[in-house]
């Protein structure tokens, strides 16, 4: 056996599955049919690890799933029950799949549940009555496939131990479904999701679609190259209210700060996170080359386009870098400024000199 063909058995036995890219070290609920291996050849990409890096590269939108918060009492819950039926103009379904219309619909479904909470006598006091999630696709996205699949996700996910209703919005560009979960089960214990717990959920909803024909995903943001977390979104109110949120100014001090003194501080997390989209970007490589190899039409255009997904990312850029980026622009800013008269200010905004010469 040649050398090349020696090593493209190794490689293909070191393959690992496609979830390595974006895995986090919390718990999996249960294990994905794209992490199954092929039990005949183990490195083999199955058709779920093939269909599943199309969907990646050909970037398929991304669903949302978020936990938008908990209702802590009874008056917080017949609150948010008002809210997601817009005080009963809009239909509300139950996990037995009833349809609940029009006020007199919207006053059983919070009689039922103000009733439920009274029986729940282990609740602390803070302890919440229900957990409310939004399952929400790109604008233009059928909006029927949305329900039908959140639905299904609901009936998967919660219907057997957890009651809960939910409702379509349309109102916005994006539909979504307000799900409104009750917290304590059917058999006494609550419900308490984590990070893995979400992914989960992100899955089983983007796979429901697909079952619709809605070609849909549900990758972190590390799978595409992005590092930077999503802004909260008491941060982005503030902002959008001209106020410089905390987490910011203190940021732009640290940065200032390390320019100022020509020092550069060593976050060793800078480091893991470069670390780790290198491993990303080489996992990915792996896989073009292991499709290559086939020799078939079809695997070797999507391997070019994976290498095409790779070359395109974006790069390493962490909320730091960022911010040293700007404040390097600004300062080129000012400096220009001075040599052409003009003064710039802590904003970035020019003003011409006006005074006689």
């Amino acid at each position: 056996m040649s050398r090349r063909s020696t090593r493209a058995t190794d490689l293909a036995s070191e393959l690992p599955p496609i979830s390595y890219v974006w895995e986090t070290p919390n718990r999996r609920p249960r294990r994905a049919e794209w992490d199954i291996p092929d039990p005949a050849v183990p490195g083999r990409l199955t058709p779920a690890m093939r269909a599943k890096l199309e969907r990646i590269v050909r970037r398929a939108p991304e669903v949302m799933v978020k936990i938008t918060g908990r209702t802590k009492g009874v008056a917080h819950l017949k609150s948010h029950l008002a809210y997601i039926t817009r005080n009963g103009e809009l239909d509300a379904e139950t996990e037995q799949g009833a349809t609940l219309a029009g006020h007199s619909g919207l006053k059983d479904l919070q009689e039922r549940w103000e009733d439920d909470a009274g029986l729940d006598d282990k609740r602390r006091r803070d302890g919440s009555l229900s957990i409310n999630i939004i399952l929400s696709m790109p604008a233009g996205t059928d909006a029927v496939a949305v329900k039908d699949s959140a639905r299904a996700f609901a009936i998967e996910a919660f219907g057997y131990n957890h009651d809960y209703v939910f409702v379509l919005h349309l109102d916005d560009k994006h539909p979504h479904v307000h799900l409104t979960v009750r917290s304590l089960g059917h058999d006494g214990k609550r419900l308490n999701p984590r990070k893995a717990d979400l992914q989960a959920w992100r899955e089983r909803f983007a796979g429901e679609l697909g079952l619709r024909g809605i070609a849909a995903e549900a990758t972190p943001r590390r799978t595409r190259g992005r590092v930077r977390k999503a802004d909260r979104a008491a941060v982005l109110a503030l902002r959008k209210r001209k106020i410089t949120p905390d987490v910011d100014r203190l940021a732009r001090k640290e940065v200032l700060s390390e320019v100022r003194d020509g020092r550069i501080a060593k976050h060793p997390w800078d480091e893991q996170i470069k670390s780790r989209q290198d491993a990303i970007r080489r996992q990915y490589l792996d896989y073009a080359a292991e499709l290559q190899r086939s020799g078939g039409a079809a695997d070797e255009g999507l391997a070019r386009q994976i290498r095409q997904f790779v070359n395109d990312m974006p790069a390493v850029e962490t909320r730091r870098h960022v911010l040293k980026k700007e404040l390097s622009e600004l300062a080129d800013s000012r400096r220009r400024g001075a040599e052409q008269g003009v003064d710039t200010n802590r904003r970035g905004e020019t003003r011409r000199d006006e005074r006689p010469r």
